[in-house]
């Protein structure tokens, strides 16, 4: 049941100068919340529209319903009927829902076979179209042709696939590993749900990792679109395999305790009138706003009018099926903030100045859905995860619904990778400690972040990942070690392997990497694409549609002649020691020192204090590092160990004891050694349980 939403007040008393903003739209989502009870039997009967419309199968025959007002006359076609219009013309209620009943067939089978090809025809203000259903739950494009295909897909009883593992439990530290199927592997070609099954989730389980984040399933029918301009919003990728491969591909990762997410695209959808919802029903309307405000510019996609119960039943079904029906553990919603505020973020600097958040910019219809998805994943899977990709800071994001606030699990924390490539552009004398120990740690009370060094947004052609800033062309020619490397090769493999471990370290409640770069994937990502006309006659060149730049090449992590593997060995360390003593999540935190002259930093984490040291060249011997707990410490993590590609300047079976007297304002301390350009995690060395470098 839907809470007072009161207690936003209370854990941000600045709030309270922005009450009628917050008190109206907690009475708007409570409205809408009763409305749903009254009119629909409640949020959990709402949100199986996918029961209603759509396709539905009973004993006696298929029914088929779809939402289109603004059409005056609908037929369902396909191969069933020959694409006959006249065969199984469709009746209209009185609030646009288009129906039709099909009867089994005298054998018993249904009226339309599994696997064969529908189409709903419509007569509408913009003349008759064919367009896939709204609903459709597979799509796919045949061989040579351009548009996609609805899909009737029912395969039989004992063909469907049965899910025979339990989901993992909600782990407390998320450790996520971004990966699209279809780039997936080191061959130049797409990918299929079942190889990335046999092949990477093995992989991102050894890594450490225990939570994986798919981005690219919704189908879309331009590829190079990332998975971001959806087409068919109930419909798995069909690029990549059947609805079934996919299941068995979560099946696996559940087997292996990896919670799986989906990166959910509710922000906006794709302008394809052809295989899409933009002019669905011949009208500029239907799921999305009319007009400008309806259009986002800079995507080039259209945008849901989230005030329309249509859209509601839609997008909050859309939701719900992809944790029932294939057992997703959560999402990951994509640009939250283009849907939070009219203006989308776009030109528009966020400063923290709470008037920037509640105002009339803000898009209350929006927030308000947001709030009741969050309500409706919670209220039904309590287990389940939802991150929020919203790079404004919109407070009270990630508190409770009932107590006010969107009711997000964690936020991106989008301010890091920004910082780290707008620091990676300067000269090592010109980093400021300062400034990434402020960067990592400013989030609001109570919020959880996902932190991360990159994402695949770096990764895009026209970026570059951390390990390209750093390394750039030398990538390309010292990275064997049978051949000396350079002071570039030097330096970005010790920064490399620094920046993800203090990101980690301070900057969240969880960690997200990008799969390739935990090993510093060399080069961009570019999907195959041809040269495009613009509208002012200029000529975007293509790339000849080459999958090259469009794979991950894990082979380079792996070889034990490279030095990425030393990168890779690295992540896999850091990983197991946050398995290990569960830091993400330690209650206890403090930050000592950050010294501009030395260029250090140290803090506390749980039992662990973190070391590093960003001097280019000064290494310091017996530095003091204060600390809170009193014993024996060892070190947990050194990534100057040769096995990473250091150079094994620190003992690792080195001990350190406590001292007492304050330093930087612990109650003792210990001395250490600190090279030049390294991270050093030492342990507290419990008596029943003596911490051995993660390495061994």
């Amino acid at each position: 049941p839907p809470g007072l939403g009161q207690r936003i007040y209370e854990i941000d008393p600045l709030l309270k100068n922005f009450r009628d903003h917050l008190d109206y739209r907690f009475s708007h989502y409570r409205k809408i919340r009763e409305a749903i009870n009254q009119y629909e039997g409640g949020l959990e009967v709402f949100s199986r529209g996918y029961e209603k419309l759509g396709f539905t199968r009973s004993a006696t025959g298929i029914t088929y319903r779809e939402w289109a007002p603004g059409a005056t006359w609908a037929t369902l076609i396909g191969d069933f009927n020959n694409w006959n219009p006249n065969a199984d013309v469709m009746t209209r209620n009185e609030f646009g829902v288009w129906e039709i009943s099909l009867p089994n067939n005298a054998d018993g089978s249904p009226a339309i076979p599994h696997g064969s090809r529908v189409k709903i025809r419509m007569d509408t203000p913009s003349g008759i179209k064919d367009s896939i259903p709204a609903w459709i739950n597979f799509s796919v494009q045949a061989p040579g042709a351009i548009p996609y295909d609805g899909i009737y897909y029912d395969p039989p009883e004992e063909e469907r696939y049965k899910f025979q593992h339990p989901r993992p439990k909600r782990p407390k530290s998320l450790r996520i590993y971004e990966c699209h199927i279809g780039m997936s592997s080191p061959e130049p070609k797409i990918n299929t749900y079942a190889e990335f099954r046999d092949d990477v989730l093995p992989r991102i389980k050894k890594l450490g990792y225990n939570a994986l984040q798919i981005m690219a399933i919704q189908e879309h029918s331009y590829y190079a679109s990332f998975g971001y301009h959806v087409t068919n919003f109930f419909a798995p990728s069909s690029r990549f395999g059947t609805p079934d491969d996919l299941k068995s591909l979560i099946d696996r990762a559940h087997e292996l305790g990896l919670v799986v997410l989906m990166d959910i695209v509710h922000s906006h959808a794709s302008n394809n009138t052809l295989d899409g919802l933009n002019m669905f029903d011949g009208t500029d309307s239907c799921y999305f706003h009319s007009g400008t405000r309806g259009y986002h510019w800079m995507w080039d996609s259209r945008l849901f009018n989230y005030g329309n119960w249509e859209v509601l039943r839609y997008l909050l079904s859309n939701a719900r099926w992809w944790l029932d029906e294939y057992k997703f553990d959560g999402f990951r919603f994509d640009g939250v903030t283009s849907m939070m505020y009219t203006h989308h973020g776009l030109s528009v600097g966020f400063t923290g100045n709470y008037s920037e958040y509640f105002g009339y910019a803000t898009d209350v219809d929006a927030v308000v859905y947001l709030m009741l998805v969050n309500d409706l994943i919670h209220g039904l899977f309590p287990e389940a995860i939802t991150i929020g990709e919203d790079v404004s800071g919109m407070p009270a994001f990630c508190i409770p619904v009932r107590d006010g606030g969107v009711g997000f699990d964690y936020r991106l924390h989008m301010a890091i990778p920004d910082k780290w490539i707008e620091i990676l552009k300067r000269r090592d004398e010109d980093w400021q400690m300062g400034e990434i120990v402020h960067t990592l740690t400013n989030r609001r009370w109570l919020e959880k972040c996902v932190s991360y060094a990159e994402s695949h947004d770096q990764a895009l052609v026209g970026d570059k990942t951390i390990a390209f800033w750093l390394m750039d062309k030398d990538m390309y020619d010292f990275m064997a070690l049978d051949r000396p490397a350079t002071p570039v090769i030097d330096r970005g493999i010790a920064l490399h392997k620094m920046i993800r471990l203090i990101t980690m370290g301070l900057g969240g409640e969880g960690y997200l990497n990008f799969m390739g770069n935990e090993f510093g994937h060399p080069e961009w990502i570019d999907f195959p694409r041809g040269e495009q006309r613009l509208p002012d006659g200029s000529v975007l060149p293509g790339n000849n549609f080459s999958y090259d730049k469009c794979r991950r090449r894990f082979d380079l992590g792996d070889a034990d002649y490279l030095r990425y593997r030393g990168m890779q060995e690295f992540d896999q360390a850091m990983h197991h020691l946050e398995e290990k003593y569960g830091f993400m999540t330690a209650e206890h935190q403090y930050i000592s020192r950050q010294d501009e002259g030395d260029r250090v930093i140290i803090f506390e984490r749980g039992d662990l204090v973190f070391v590093f040291n960003f001097h280019w060249t000064n290494s310091y011997s017996d530095y003091r590092v204060g600390c809170l707990k009193p014993g024996k410490y060892k070190v947990a993590l050194d990534s100057d160990s040769p096995l990473f590609g250091g150079f094994g300047r620190v003992q690792p079976d080195a001990e350190f004891f406590t001292f007492e007297g304050y330093h930087d304002d612990r109650p003792r301390s210990f001395m250490v050694y600190a090279p030049s350009r390294t991270a050093v995690v030492y342990a507290l060395a419990k008596e029943e349980d003596e911490a051995k470098p993660v390495e061994e």
